[in-house]
């Protein structure tokens, strides 16, 4: 696809008639959208096309009110931050960026655009916000998790896998600056309560996620906790693969790991979260100021488990935590 390819929205525009095409009125909007991971990702696109629905939903239709520039950056910082500069030159009405990186690119080329981010963690320690409640500045959105759920992931790894005594908590330092300050300290109360060591696996290549987990699965006592990072998002398969080589129990805080092979995740649907802040974009583009919009946390987690994964690494699942997961795969 073409960089600068007009979008337009699944179920949109293209179903409209003619007539009603065109009775649009008033200026068209433009939206810049700079995305973590690639197109050719089925869970990258599908998030996508969850923001673009509720856009459509809310009365956005591409062709007829509103343009979308969208930007995939591909894993990659250097051509976020490339996207991010060609974004700010189109001066959109608003932008809207998903993951921490595109959020720090976006950041450091505008502070009057209007922002809107989704699967950020702690944006008032990155400087995208002044506070929760009012983020004073052009940036609000969606925040995906709380520092809490460090102690959940690590209680749950336990309750699946009692053997575990040592885990390593998995993440790249730089597409998650944030990991240690804000999900460390709990995950270190919980490792204390449940008597559990932890290490880090910090990892900025796929040589190196390799390596992490290949020496926990030397341990028979080690485990995995995969933390909060698009670092992690893009290279999922990779590590689910390797965690079931190795006989590795890993929680994972994103629902879609368990359905991709997973043991055990954790943590909200992200395509709720990109349809809530098509939400914010929308009332940015009514008028709204984003630091008037305070960011919003989820109210709904999934606790998905994979059996068919716990068979295959010799775990049998205590029945009372099958009744608490919303879903079992068999």
């Amino acid at each position: 696809m073409k960089r600068r390819a007009f979008m337009t929205f699944l179920g949109g525009a293209a179903a409209w008639p003619l007539s009603a095409r065109a009775q649009q009125s008033g200026q068209i909007k433009r939206i810049g959208v700079l995305l973590y991971g690639s197109e050719g990702e089925p869970q990258a696109k599908d998030q996508f096309a969850a923001f673009t629905s509720a856009l459509a939903r809310a009365g956005w239709i591409a062709g007829n009110n509103v343009q979308i520039e969208v930007r995939w950056g591909a894993g990659d910082i250097k051509k976020m931050q490339l996207f991010a500069k060609e974004l700010v030159a189109l001066a959109p009405d608003v932008i809207f960026t998903a993951a921490t990186p595109p959020t720090t690119a976006v950041h450091s080329e505008t502070q009057t655009i209007p922002t809107v981010f989704v699967l950020v963690v702690d944006p008032v320690e990155r400087g995208f916000a002044k506070s929760v409640a009012r983020p004073g500045g052009n940036i609000t959105g969606v925040l995906p998790f709380e520092p809490s759920l460090g102690g959940k992931w690590l209680e749950l790894l336990t309750k699946i896998a009692p053997a575990v005594k040592r885990f390593g908590f998995m993440f790249n330092p730089n597409t998650a600056p944030y990991a240690k300050s804000y999900f460390l300290p709990e995950l270190e109360r919980a490792a204390q309560a449940l008597n559990v060591q932890s290490s880090s696996a910090l990892v900025q290549s796929e040589t190196e996620i390799e390596a992490a987990i290949t020496s926990l699965g030397t341990d028979p006592k080690g485990g995995l906790v995969v933390v909060p990072d698009s670092f992690m998002l893009v290279n999922r398969a990779k590590i689910i693969a390797l965690a079931a080589q190795n006989k590795v129990p890993a929680v994972y805080f994103e629902p879609a790991f368990a359905a991709q092979g997973g043991l055990v995740a954790y943590g909200p649907d992200f395509k709720v979260l990109f349809g809530l802040a098509a939400g914010y974009v929308d009332r940015i583009l009514r008028g709204a100021k984003p630091g008037d919009l305070p960011i919003e946390l989820p109210t709904k987690f999934q606790f998905v488990i994979n059996q068919r994964t716990a068979h295959a690494i010799g775990l049998g699942i205590p029945p009372t935590l099958l009744a608490e997961a919303d879903q079992v795969l068999e």
